[in-house]
């Protein structure tokens, strides 16, 4: 422990460098972990809400719901899908595709580049603090052969930017891991719930009767008229 003081006195700009670099992987850790926490929805208890808010209210009622919440799918892919409703199922496909791919994706991946990059640039600071230090011991080493005992020890010295690198990195790769899985299996049930809001829609559509137009009524002919067309005699 008071070689890893020693290293905080002696190279203090490594030290300060890789401890601001875990703490602002914390901190991005910490945002993106509440984002997702936001955007979750228990889809078992939403659904029935929908479903019964579609049944009374019809499309715009349940997009009014949709857009009164703040998780993803009700109120980004959902929003989409029934605002395509007009113009067929196929649309609302294509419209909910659309979303997934080129806004709910970005956002969800949104943070994860910077957490990696900052785990990949503290290995590499730490490295570079340990080849510096290195250099140091070896001119030591010439001009001193003899003192191997501070030389080792200058050595241990040395390795610790090295240790407080992948101390910084290796959580935050790991971090980094479990987001991108979160994210498939995210789309994954994006995907999931995309259907459901066609086969509602679809069994909604099914159970509208369609308005018929009621024919006239004929009239009873008067006594003594005829009831028949008018034959001709040759």
């Amino acid at each position: 422990m008071s070689t890893f003081f020693h290293f905080l006195i002696h190279h203090w700009y490594f030290a300060i460098l890789l401890g601001g670099m875990s703490f602002a992987g914390i901190a991005l850790v910490l945002w993106r972990l509440l984002l997702n926490l936001n955007g979750t929805t228990n889809m078992n208890e939403f659904l029935p809400l929908f479903q019964q808010r579609l049944e009374k209210e019809g499309v715009d009622g349940a997009m009014r719901l949709c857009k009164n919440r703040t998780d993803i799918i009700p109120s980004r892919l959902f929003v989409a899908g029934l605002e395509t409703s007009k113009q067929g199922l196929a649309a609302m496909r294509r419209g909910m595709a659309n979303v997934i791919e080129l806004e709910i994706l970005p956002d969800l991946n949104f943070l994860l580049p910077t957490i990696l990059a900052i785990a990949k640039i503290a290995t590499m600071v730490g490295l570079l603090g340990t080849v510096l230090s290195m250099i140091g011991v070896f001119a030591e080493m010439g001009k001193d052969p003899g003192n191997t005992q501070g030389q080792a020890g200058e050595i241990g010295l040395a390795l610790w930017a090295t240790a407080l690198g992948l101390v910084c990195a290796i959580p935050l790769v790991f971090t980094h891991v479990l987001f991108k899985a979160w994210v498939a299996k995210f789309e994954t049930r994006m995907k999931g719930a995309a259907q459901k809001l066609l086969l509602l829609m679809q069994a909604t559509k099914g159970n509208v009767v369609p308005t018929v137009t009621a024919a006239p009524t004929p009239t009873k002919p008067a006594a003594g008229a005829p009831t028949g067309a008018i034959k001709s005699t040759r």
